[in-house]
């Protein structure tokens, strides 16, 4: 693997790391603002029709990017999965503060508790998989210098499949922090 496609696979997975952190970031409440004076308050948009609708596309784009996810369209997954972080942005931007007054079930907050873990085990996982690959990569490069191109094609393969894994779970990562975004604004759905 050439270091311009190393570059590129790195910068595939620091993406979607970013996204990742980014959806987790939203699923905590924002925090309070302080009160402006009563002649300077705008008034506050109420969440409506627009934003289940807003909230239904985001669902569905999650759940094809589940679908191609697992039959392993990873670019049009991470495409699918961009989409419905917007969407998700825009109401965590314009819903929020209703967001903010309904409290999670306690079987919302465990199924947020195991989203955020697979989340994050999903993360953890691209890491290492970057890093060994990383260091066949370099091995390859080893083999190819003492002359053994046959094994080191073979280990330049190893490490283009692992970028290939590690991009893969940052892709799950960041779908399995856009599901709690699913489940904090199902409230919408109603």
């Amino acid at each position: 693997m050439t270091p311009v496609h190393r570059f590129s696979w790195l910068i595939a997975v620091l993406f979607l790391t970013v996204l990742a952190a980014a959806a987790a970031a939203q699923t905590q409440a924002p925090p309070p603002a302080a009160p402006a004076p009563p002649a300077a308050q705008a008034p506050q948009a109420a969440c409506g029709p627009d934003h289940a609708i807003i909230y239904k596309r985001a669902v569905k784009l999650l759940d094809t990017a589940e679908k191609k996810l697992n039959a392993k369209y990873t670019a049009e997954a991470k495409g699918l999965l961009k989409e419905a972080n917007s969407l998700f942005s825009i109401l965590t931007k314009e819903c929020g503060p209703s967001q903010a007054e309904r409290l999670l079930t306690e079987k919302e907050l465990q199924q947020e508790a195991i989203n955020k873990k697979l989340s994050d085990d999903a993360l953890a996982q691209s890491e290492r998989l970057l890093k060994t690959a990383a260091e066949k990569e370099k091995k390859a490069e080893q083999l190819e210098r003492q002359g053994q191109h046959d094994a080191s094609l073979a280990m330049q393969r190893q490490a283009k499949g692992e970028y290939e894994l590690a991009h893969t779970q940052a892709i799950k990562a960041t779908l399995y922090a856009l599901r709690n975004q699913q489940m904090i604004f199902q409230f919408l759905n109603k």
